[in-house]
């Protein structure tokens, strides 16, 4: 509200700019059949990695049944993230629920947390690359480079590096206790924490192993999923490029005109999502998303109301998939 209020844009300019999307709304809104099914692909390897493949193949798991199984408990576990606060995890009990109606809940709830650990994961090798993207496109005199920027880059990089060594300890010895450890430091939770622990001790370390076996067993299962969870950044990033085309922001058009509005696109994602995620404590993470847009936008030289005609779109895309993931909880598996 403070953004509407205060940017050189008037509401009537604001509402000509969303009515003026129309088809574009299309495939912005198509796009995102290909990430979800992306998300689902990643999300199917892990589980076939995680309960192992004579298993997987013995079960049929392997069917276009399965695959619309996962695929549609994939939309409604992002349509629940997106309306629920704490970094997006409202999805993840109804996924495990729900998978556990086919594989044994140990089993399903490794997979399910395997499949959130993978998504974060995915999410910090996007914001690396994207570094070097940027770093690209300075080189050809794209992009502008100062001290600030630099440092702030660097502030990136030092940041995936973290988080890289901490997935790795994760992934190699489980995460599950260590979480519930930490979560016990925090004052007023340390009972709680030690409880949990104490009743469900063969639970949790089972669940651990499965974890770290992904890593150390199936490694094949493991960079699969990997690879398709960043490729479904990549493809997200088409979603900005529409709306960048829509108004007109195409760099010179042609081939490489597309080329550069494309890699800008990336750079608005990897910097939106990065803002957002900071800041992920938030239902739909309303007003951060937002921020983030602007900024990121802004900071390739672009108006910064244009920050907000693309956020608006995206909202109206969230709330058809909220929809449409809503509808899909209803249908029988």
């Amino acid at each position: 509200m403070v953004m509407l209020f205060t940017f050189d844009v008037s509401f009537v300019e604001l509402w000509e700019h969303i009515t003026h999307a129309g088809y574009w709304l299309i495939p912005i809104v198509g796009i995102w059949v290909v990430v979800y099914g992306l998300n689902a692909l990643a999300w199917r390897a892990i589980i076939e990695g995680n309960i192992g493949r004579e298993e997987f193949s013995r079960r049929r798991f392997s069917s276009l049944k399965f695959f619309w199984r996962i695929y549609r408990l994939t939309i409604t576990g992002y349509a629940l993230n997106y309306a629920t606060p704490v970094g997006g995890l409202g999805g993840e009990p109804y996924r495990i629920m729900e998978l556990s109606k086919d594989i044994d809940k140990q089993h399903a709830t490794s997979s399910v947390i395997l499949y959130a650990m993978m998504h974060f994961f995915a999410h910090f090798w996007f914001w690396f690359i994207s570094i070097f993207i940027y770093l690209g496109l300075v080189l050809v005199g794209d992009m502008p480079i100062t001290k600030a920027i630099g440092t702030i880059l660097g502030i990136i990089v030092v940041f995936c590096l973290v988080a890289f060594y901490i997935f790795s300890r994760g992934y190699r010895n489980g995460l599950v206790i260590y979480v519930l450890t930490l979560i016990g430091k925090i004052p007023g939770l340390k009972g709680w924490s030690h409880r949990f622990q104490e009743r469900h001790a063969e639970s949790l370390h089972n669940i651990d192993e499965q974890i770290a076996a992904l890593y150390h067993q199936d490694t094949r299962a493991f960079y699969c999923s990997l690879v398709l969870e960043y490729l479904s950044r990549v493809v997200q990033s088409s979603e900005v490029m529409f709306m960048l085309l829509l108004f007109g922001i195409d760099c010179g058009g042609g081939l490489g005109g597309l080329t550069l509005t494309f890699l800008h696109s990336i750079l608005i994602v990897a910097f939106t999502t990065l803002f957002a995620n900071l800041i992920g404590f938030l239902p739909m993470q309303i007003g951060v998303q937002e921020g983030g847009f602007v900024l990121s936008i802004a900071a390739l030289g672009l108006s910064a109301a244009l920050g907000i005609f693309v956020s608006i779109i995206c909202r109206v895309r969230e709330i058809i998939w909220i929809a449409i993931g809503m509808l899909l909880m209803k249908l029988k598996p």
